[in-house]
């Protein structure tokens, strides 16, 4: 089983009334919550790990997690209120604000994690809940306690606008991505984690710790580096875009999913992985979110939708 570890929350996505005013509509979502929807879509064994709500909206977040064949018995439930992330789009691309004081997924600390049996195989965590306290200290305390012992995925998903203690925020990153096997980052993540004007090639080159440094540029495709500096582009799917919520999120779950599938989401085996096979995650991965993109909202496609798909 692959354990998405991170946030679940309710985006409020805008429509339209017939009066001409903007109204929002309740959507479950959140980053590693679509990432595991997708997982779970795939037909790849999946649970969750996060501050879950006993409230409406954490229980449509559960209900959802177990419709799509994800296992929500990791995850630790309270009384406090869900995270709510307003949507605004504008050419299809989404920005955010969120409301998250004192919320059931921001509020869990290291010492309500529970311990992760064998059958937890893989770990991907990331997203908006390596930011703020303490559930940020909880996530990057799982990741250092299982490194070494489990493939780790991680995609900070950096938000600027949403960090109040960039010197806090950058140290954690740095212990974080030094313990994870697997980095994803996006051309604008990476800028803000290595301003330097250097090359892509060269800033992937600073960070130490990952296996493989996936870096994605919107429309032109992905890029994964080795550790010895090897590294092969796919280029993205063009499709009509309807909007990019949840595009990031599925990728990374068609990434793992192929991974999986193959066998190589495996301590020892992942460290030799071929770029033959990262190209062949990566065609998946961008074959995954090409269909998420040409839908409103995060909603990522089972299996059996995703056109030409290699087995």
């Amino acid at each position: 089983m692959i354990l998405c570890c991170g946030e679940a929350l309710i985006d409020m996505i805008p429509f339209h009334t017939g009066t001409g005013q903007t109204a929002y509509v309740p959507h479950t979502g959140g980053a590693i919550f679509n990432t595991a929807i997708a997982l779970g879509r795939l037909g790849i064994p999946v649970g969750m790990l996060t501050g879950l709500s006993t409230d409406l909206h954490g229980q449509a977040i559960e209900a959802d997690l177990k419709a799509s064949s994800v296992d929500p018995t990791f995850s630790i439930r309270s009384r406090r209120p869900t995270t709510l992330a307003f949507v605004q789009l504008e050419n299809g691309q989404a920005d955010y604000t969120f409301y998250d004081e004192n919320s059931a997924g921001r509020m869990i600390g290291p010492d309500d994690l529970p311990t992760l049996p064998e059958t937890v195989s893989a770990l991907y965590c990331g997203g908006i809940s390596l930011v703020v306290e303490p559930a940020a200290e909880a996530y990057a305390a799982l990741i250092e306690q299982y490194a070494g012992t489990r493939p780790i995925m991680v995609d900070p998903n950096i938000r600027p606008g949403f960090i109040t203690d960039e010197a806090s925020y950058r140290a954690r990153l740095t212990r974080i991505i030094a313990a994870c096997d697997i980095l994803k980052v996006s051309d604008e993540d990476l800028a803000w984690l290595v301003p330097m004007p250097r090359s892509i090639c060269e800033k992937v080159a600073t960070i130490s710790g990952p296996s493989i440094v996936i870096v994605t540029e919107g429309g032109t495709g992905a890029t994964a580096y080795l550790a010895d500096g090897t590294s092969i582009h796919v280029p993205a799917q063009k499709v009509t875009v309807v909007d990019t919520v949840g595009a990031g999120d599925t990728f990374n779950a068609g990434f793992l999913a192929r991974l999986f599938q193959a066998g190589l989401l495996r301590m020892g085996v992942l460290q030799t992985v071929s770029l033959s096979d990262l190209q062949n995650a990566l065609l998946y991965a961008h074959q995954v979110a090409a269909v998420t993109v040409t839908r409103v909202g995060a909603n990522p496609p089972h299996a059996d939708e995703i056109p030409g798909a290699a087995s």
